[in-house]
């Protein structure tokens, strides 16, 4: 008598932990590329075939049975064998070509390393970069992505790296609203209208420190991006910190005081200790990290780093 569980595939699985984890027949389909229709077809084709009920369709969802918890489980524990085979034939490879993904934020990326990665690939010419953002963490153990750069205090246990440079933070103002040559009393500056990051950010020092010294009232416009937040500093609509190598850079912006060693975060250079001996992966990290160390004055916040402000991009490097 033949198994009825022969005839489930590996996308069978898939489909069956997508509906597990979304609870819903169109979100699974958003999940892996598949349309509404086609997920519903295929649950109903794969439970017949086994000959067992997977899920109990309710109003709140689709919820799954003790074999459908199952099924999702062993999908679970095949994706991870199967990233993990993945990973160690990406870390054998010979040459230093192909793709390699990079996970990022959005201030990183503007600001930072895209002319990095212009001459990157200039320099290496066979390695193609797929760069994804976002602030959450990916995971590199699913291959999600080959590389994170990632500003933190606290990298993952489960990746290794480098840490490329310190990010120093100090207090700026729009240039126009502060036109005298000496750094205005602290005192003074209470007073004015302040910027910060949206309290979701309240891990961050710098946002703790302003949580806990200037008066709520005084808080006019919380942000959720540092980009927004610098923009916002720059449109005159109140003082607040931000990263010296986005801020040094923008002349209608102006220093109000020294950087603070307090508020400061690593940039750091991650990847999986699966991937740590592969060339594309090797190549990449150690042009990134030399040329980030010579963008440390820069991202530090110090004298050397204003002047390097005024010179020009590094999107003209070899």
């Amino acid at each position: 008598m033949p198994n009825p569980a022969s005839s489930v595939a590996w996308d069978d699985f898939r489909l069956i932990k997508a509906i597990a984890e979304a609870r819903s027949l169109p979100a699974a389909a958003e999940l892996i590329g598949l349309n509404h229709s086609t997920v519903f077809r295929r649950l109903g084709q794969i439970e017949e075939s086994i000959g067992t009920r997977l899920f109990e369709r309710h109003r709140s969802g689709y919820v799954p049975t003790p074999a459908g918890e199952e099924m999702a489980a062993l999908a679970e524990r095949l994706e991870t064998d199967i990233a993990g085979f993945t990973r160690r034939l990406a870390g054998r490879e010979i040459q230093p070509a192909g793709e390699l993904r990079v996970t990022t934020n959005d201030t990183l990326l503007v600001e930072l390393v895209t002319p990095l990665f212009a001459a990157f690939m200039r320099q290496c010419p066979e390695i193609r970069l797929d760069v994804l953002l976002g602030n959450q963490a990916l995971n590199l153990s699913k291959r999600d992505a080959d590389v994170a750069i990632r500003a933190t205090d606290n990298p993952p246990e489960n990746l290794i790296g480098r840490r490329a440079a310190r990010i120093g933070w100090a207090l700026y103002g729009r240039s126009s609203d502060f036109p005298e040559a000496a750094a205005p009393a602290e005192a003074t500056l209470r007073d004015r209208p302040w910027i910060s990051l949206g309290d979701q950010f309240g891990a961050f020092k710098v946002v703790q420190h302003v949580q806990k010294t200037v008066a709520p009232e005084k808080v006019v416009y919380k942000i959720n991006t540092v980009l927004g937040l610098t923009e916002a500093v720059e449109a005159g609509i109140g003082i607040g910190y931000l990263p010296c190598f986005i801020a040094d850079k923008r002349p209608a912006l102006r220093r109000l005081g020294p950087p603070q060693a307090g508020y400061a975060a690593d940039l750091w250079l991650l990847t999986h200790p699966d991937l740590r001996q592969s060339p594309r992966v090797r190549l990449f990290l150690d042009f990134m990290a030399a040329e980030l160390a010579r963008l440390r004055p820069l991202m530090e916040g110090g004298p050397a780093g204003r002047e390097d402000a005024e010179a020009p991009s590094p999107a003209g490097m070899a």
